[in-house]
């Protein structure tokens, strides 16, 4: 690890979208970077990993979190437990305490937190539970005793964040809609680049500030208003935007899941969210950290610099880089006999007419655009029904087209652990009976030729999950057979022509690597 002079930053949520970023803005900026993971695995694949210290810990385990705050000047907090069932405020009110705790134990000279922005003279009791939660977070931090900086922000505009994608999406698959009354409600965007010199900034304010500061861009529109810009921004037609009362922010949020890569569980608190006007009130961060030349990123800006870096294969976080809450967490059982209950597998062979390397591109790139190699409307139809029972289905995608670190969500799937040139181990993240995992592997056999390794395991919980599996049992000669056949067919191409494509969508195989588009044509990562 590289050492820094500068005064040592806790980063907690470095896995998120936000945390991901601010480490090396933060290490850019000179200071010393440490941070809380509760799977440090998941940052061992960032550019930055080698330059900052990592703490495993929980934000609910007061011992952890006491010692990943020694000898730290600044805490950002940056973990929320939004989607994790309805005890949720319970789980933030708690661990903001534990936080606020160790802090003024551990001396912190300062906790910075983005919250949300919440609107004006309307009740506590009024908000949606996602903003309550939010401020009462930020209300516990600010009377822990330690001098604390609340940002509170409304919709976050940039490459790969939850409301980016939700705008993107709606608005480049739908050129005429009937939407939800909430898209006529006025709210003042903020680029993520603003968020970040924002963060940055807050941890050099003088001892004596201890308040919340309203951050937002240059500008206030409604998210009809944003749909359009976005549309012209993206050189899209205009679109007919016709908004209804009766979806309410419940439905608005499954007709989002619907249509958007962003689910419905992610979708309902962003909708809740715009349920009332979310405006700022006052521009007195600017006093602590001054605006650039030409003030914050108006709207326009945000969206063509997010839209650009999509087109660009540059997302270097994403609003699923979080895990999802709940989603088991125990490794893959490796033992055929694992004392924890039966454990089936499906396993798959093929030699590969192409080199070890060349076969490793075409695993590395499998999901996404280039698909999964193997009857594509059986895998479409597995991430409908994931979605239609409130999983994540099948479109989140990757985050970047060629290359996969570990902890990066890939469709309905999360990299759990990649050995470079060898093995590829996904976990599961749809709704299922039991926890569930895919490897893939590229080796050589004792004579040295290329071969293709495939195995699919499964730990059922309880009587559904032995039916379950049984029930898809007789589809996996199809979907695996089919995935093993044409993932070594598509390497032998692959390695033939010089690159890692796999041919044509129609037998499953995906498009050569780095051709993988956005709805409009874009880079998809």
């Amino acid at each position: 690890m590289t050492a820094h002079a500068g005064p040592r930053c806790l980063v907690t949520g470095a896995t998120g979208y936000i945390g991901g970023r601010l480490v090396p803005q933060l290490l850019d900026a000179g200071y010393a970077v440490r941070c809380l993971a509760r799977t440090p695995v998941k940052l061992r694949d960032h550019p930055w990993a080698d330059r900052v210290e990592i703490a495993a810990g929980d934000v609910l385990d007061r011992e952890a979190v006491g010692a990943a705050l020694r000898d730290v000047e600044v805490a950002y907090y940056l973990v929320h437990a939004l989607g994790s069932g309805s005890g949720f405020e319970h789980t933030d009110r708690r661990a903001a305490r534990i936080f606020a705790e160790q802090a003024r134990i551990a001396g912190v000279r300062r906790i910075v937190y983005l919250g949300g922005l919440t609107p004006q003279g309307v009740p506590t009791g009024e908000l949606s539970p996602h903003l309550r939660s939010r401020a009462e977070v930020g209300e516990i931090l600010l009377a822990s005793g330690v001098p604390t900086t609340v940002l509170r922000a409304a919709v976050i505009l940039g490459s790969g964040s939850a409301s980016f994608e939700m705008l993107r999406y709606l608005t480049e698959r739908l050129p005429a809609m009937v939407t939800p009354s909430w898209v006529r409600t006025r709210l003042q965007p903020i680029g993520i680049r603003d968020v970040l010199r924002y963060l940055v900034g807050s941890a050099a304010m003088p001892p004596e500030v201890n308040r919340a500061f309203d951050i937002g861009g240059t500008g206030v529109v409604t998210y009809r208003d944003m749909m359009r810009r976005y549309a012209e921004v993206a050189g899209l037609p205009r679109r007919v935007i016709v908004p209804v009362p009766v979806l309410t922010p419940r439905l608005s949020s499954h007709w989002v899941g619907l249509v958007t890569p962003v689910p419905a569980g992610v979708a309902r608190p962003l909708a809740e969210s715009l349920r009332h006007e979310v405006v700022c009130h006052e521009h007195d961060i600017a006093r602590y950290v001054p605006d650039p030349p030409g003030g914050p990123l108006d709207v326009d800006s945000a969206l063509r610099l997010a839209l650009q870096r999509v087109r660009d294969a540059e997302v270097t976080t994403r609003w699923s880089s979080a895990s999802v809450p709940g989603a088991p967490s125990d490794p893959l059982p490796t033992d055929p006999d694992w004392a924890g209950g039966s454990l089936y597998t499906d396993v798959r062979e093929a030699r590969v007419d192409a080199s070890p390397a060349g076969l490793w591109r075409v695993i590395e790139g499998v999901g996404g655009e280039h698909g999964w190699y193997s009857f594509p409307l059986a895998w479409a139809v597995r991430g409908w029904l994931d979605r239609l029972v409130g999983g994540v289905g099948l479109r989140r995608g990757r985050r970047d087209a060629q290359r996969l670190r570990v902890g990066d969500s890939l469709d309905f799937w999360r990299v759990e652990e990649i050995e470079r040139g060898r093995l590829l181990r996904l976990r599961a993240e749809m709704r299922l009976p039991g926890p569930a995992w895919l490897e893939m592997c590229a080796g050589t056999d004792a004579e040295g030729r290329t071969r293709y390794r495939q195995r699919a395991v499964f730990q059922p919980h309880g009587l559904f999950g032995h039916l379950y599996w049984w029930s898809v049992s007789p589809f996996h000669a199809v979907v695996f057979g089919g995935m093993a056949r044409n993932i070594a067919r598509a390497a032998a191409r692959a390695d033939g022509a010089g690159d890692a494509s796999g041919g044509g969508a129609g037998d499953g195989s995906p498009a050569p690597a780095g051709t993988g588009r956005s709805p409009k044509g874009g880079r998809a990562v």
